[in-house]
This record gives structure tokens, C-alpha cells and sequence, in this order.
């Protein structure tokens, strides 16, 4: 007996290849949630998603250890002419580092907190020595390690959405990530006004503060990044090229004045100092309302953070970049030997009470001797790159 089908053939083949579509999408979307980066290789471009949205993209050691071999492998491929990183979700580039984790294996003498930094700052000097053209597209939310992944590479594209601030001193760390070298060759005294006071920046002002590169429409992106994958084996001016026609037809806020312009004197001259004490000696003689308001919100930081900080910025500006990650990876395990990176934490991340009891709780306590260890080499364990 021969079993007469229902359906004729074509009818049965469409249905079949549904079903795979179908299958095809569970599938993806079960990776997505199980690959926080999504590495894929698209026209001459190695593209980089970091994809954990909820997380707003908080960068975690098994991302710097999928990102770092295939940055390399790009950089090597013959094929690959740029690299291009960013993030889903639509909030954030990426919001940092995951310092949850980090507080965890500290407080627990884990090796993580050895690890992450040290894989971290390779992974930024990586970024910073890379060959290829290396594209940043920081969408939302760009702090801490998420500066770290775009700051050091040839072009940085920014948004409307942009929101970039390097607010580490708040938690009794300091401006990782490379901070030493970049923030303090930004024009004039802002960097360190960044560095000390986790002043954000928004939209078209990281542009214009010397972060980002290039600004650009937020829902312009998506062409932008099909043009940069469609380049015909592009030279760095090629992408430079391509960047500029987007950002030149970019009309946003671009009458807007920078943020920052009418107190930029002030900056210049307050932050101009040899030391932390005389930055507040500066703001408290100024005694103007953007003075004050600058006192006030120092006031609130971990003083050995501030210090710390003040210093790293100092020695950072003439050093190269790898010197700087050397010192801040010596800086980074002094955060996580001491007090104040936990108790920071505590306050605003985990308790939310924003009441951080420092120890020292002045910064006149902070003495040359705490200070010098933190910059200690730590022999066989100083970082190699």
C-alpha cells in the first residue's frame, strides 16, 4: 500500500524549511542569552557586540578572555581590515567593569581580583597597540572598563545617548583602565576635573572634550556600521574618510556650547596644583558657586582614592601607555588590599546608603608613606605586557 502524501512536495519543502527557521531562531536567541560577546566576522570587518543588556554590558573576565584572542586573530588576518566594537540593548556601550564580582573574590582572597585587572589592562594595551583601524561605536553608557575598550583605539564614534564618566574615586578605586595616560592629555586641567570629581559627560560634549572622536546620529549607526563593512579593503584614511561624512552631516546640538567652556578658566587654574590639598585650598579660596559645588562633591570621595588619583595623573602624563597600566595594575591590588574599594562598594552599589565610612577619613591622613606603597612594584607579580 503506498501512503499518499497530504501536502504536495513544494508545500512540504517550504513547511520544512519553516520549521528549520524556526529552529534557527530558538536557537539564536538561547546563544544570545548564553554568549555575553558575540564576536562575528561581517564584509572586512571583525564586529564585537558585548551583550549582556541587563547588565548594561558590564564587562566580566569571561568577556576580556573571548574579546583578546580574536582581537589578535583579527589584527593578524590578512582579511580583516577593521575592527569594530559595541553594544545591545540600545542603554549602554558598556558600564563598567562587573565590580560585584570583583568585591566578591577580594573580600574572599580570590584570585579573581588578580585576574580581571591583569587580563583587563592587557586587553586595553591591546586595544591601544592595535594595527587595525579599531572603530568604537560608544552608544549610552561608556564608564570605567567600557572606556577602557574604546578610548585607546583609533577612532571613537559618539551619540546623543552617549553618557561617559569615569566615576571610580566614588568607590575608592581610581581611573583605571589606562585613565593615567589619557586624562591627563586631554586639554588643559579637565582630565583631572573628570578624574577627581566623576563629572559626566553627555552626547555631544564627550566629543568635544577630546574622548570621542566622532558624533553621529544614534539611529544613523546602523548605516554606518553596514558602510564601514562594506569598504573595499579600507586603509585607516578610508575609515577616517567614512567617519567624517556621518559626523559632518550630524546636526545635533551642534550650535550647543561645551558644557564646560564657561568654567574652563576656572579649571585650568583651580586643578593647576602639586597637590590634592592645594586643589581644595584652590576651590575653598575661589569660594564661587562652581567652586563650592566642586568642594562639596570631592568632599564625598575616598581621600587615598583622590590622592591616589592625583598622583596617577602626575606620573601618568609622561609616561607611554604601557608604563601607565604597569602602575595601575600596582595601584589596583593596593584598592583591593585596602579598605576603602569595599566599604565604596557597600555604600552606593550594594547598601545604597551613599555613607562610605573611609579610613583614612581626611586626606591630610593619606600620608606619602600609604601613598608610596600603592605604587610599589610588586616583583614577580607586576603586570607583563
Amino acid at each position: 500500500m503506498v501512503l499518499q502524501l497530504t501536502w504536495p512536495i513544494p508545500r512540504l519543502k517550504s513547511f520544512h524549511r519553516l520549521q528549520i527557521i524556526l529552529q534557527h531562531l530558538r536557537m539564536s536567541k538561547h546563544t544570545d542569552s548564553v554568549h555575553e560577546v558575540l564576536l562575528e566576522k561581517k564584509g572586512c570587518a571583525g564586529i564585537i557586540t558585548m551583550n549582556r543588556p541587563k547588565a548594561l554590558n558590564a564587562l566580566n573576565l569571561p568577556m576580556i578572555q573571548q574579546i583578546y584572542p580574536q582581537l589578535k586573530t583579527w589584527e593578524a588576518d590578512p582579511e580583516t581590515f577593521l575592527i569594530l566594537i559595541k553594544g545591545t540593548g540600545g542603554k549602554a556601550f558598556c558600564a563598567g567593569g562587573d565590580i560585584r564580582a570583583i568585591t566578591d573574590a577580594g573580600k574572599a582572597g580570590g584570585r579573581l581580583a588578580q585576574d580581571f585587572f591583569r587580563e583587563e589592562y592587557i586587553l586595553n594595551n591591546a586595544i591601544g597597540t592595535c594595527q587595525k583601524p579599531y572603530v568604537a561605536l560608544i552608544d549610552g553608557i561608556t564608564m570605567g572598563g567600557g572606556v577602557g575598550l574604546s578610548v585607546h583605539g583609533h577612532f571613537r564614534v559618539a551619540t546623543e545617548k552617549t553618557l561617559f564618566a569615569m566615576p571610580e574615586t566614588a568607590i575608592g578605586l581610581f581611573p583605571d583602565v589606562g585613565g593615567g595616560y589619557f586624562l591627563p592629555r586631554l586639554s588643559g586641567r579637565i582630565g583631572y576635573y573628570l578624574a577627581l570629581t566623576g563629572f559626566r559627560l553627555k552626547g555631544r560634549d564627550v566629543q568635544k572634550a577630546g574622548i570621542a572622536t566622532h558624533f553621529v546620529e544614534s539611529e544613523k549607526l546602523p548605516a554606518l556600521e553596514r558602510d564601514l563593512t562594506a569598504l573595499k579593503s579600507p586603509s585607516k584614511e578610508n575609515v577616517a574618510e567614512l567617519l567624517n561624512s556621518y559626523h559632518v552631516k550630524c546636526k545635533i546640538d551642534q550650535e550647543k556650547q561645551f558644557i564646560l567652556d564657561e568654567h574652563m578658566e576656572k579649571i585650568n587654574s583651580m586643578f593647576s596644583a602639586s597637590s590634592m590639598e592645594e586643589i581644595m585650598q584652590n576651590l575653598k579660596k575661589d569660594g564661587g558657586p562652581f567652586a563650592l559645588k566642586q568642594l562639596e562633591t570631592i568632599s564625598k570621595m575616598s581621600p587615598t582614592s583622590l590622592k591616589m588619583t592625583f598622583r596617577q595623573l602626575q606620573e601618568g602624563a609622561s609616561m607611554d601607555l604601557q608604563d601607565v597600566l604597569t602602575m595601575e595594575y600596582r595601584l589596583s591590588q593596593a584598592c583591593m588590599r585596602g579598605h576603602d574599594f569595599y566599604e565604596g562598594v557597600r555604600a552606593v552599589l550594594i547598601d545604597k546608603d551613599q555613607a562610605p565610612k573611609w579610613k583614612p577619613a581626611t586626606l591630610e591622613e593619606v600620608t606619602d608613606e600609604v601613598l608610596d606603597s600603592c605604587f610599589k612594584s610588586l616583583g614577580s607579580n607586576d603586570l607583563k605586557l
